[in-house]
């Protein structure tokens, strides 16, 4: 038997807030210590991280290792 998920609460970042933009990513922070990642377009494929996970991810990114422009 596998354990059912918690109940996430997914939000969009502000700029796809707007109707006129889709395929937004979503996060839920509202489980403790874990963060919960979907796409708009595919609500059914939730990937999740661990605080320490998304900090470090957080860091990376806005460290520019996934910067794609270069």
């Amino acid at each position: 038997m596998s354990a059912a998920l918690p109940e996430f609460e997914f939000v969009k970042t502000a700029a796809c807030r707007d109707a006129r933009v889709n395929n937004c990513p979503e996060i839920a922070t509202n489980v403790p210590g874990v963060v919960a990642l979907r796409d708009s377009n595919r609500p059914d494929i939730v990937v999740t991280y661990t605080a320490a996970e998304w900090a470090d991810l957080s860091a990376a990114i806005k460290g520019g290792e996934f910067d794609l422009s270069m």
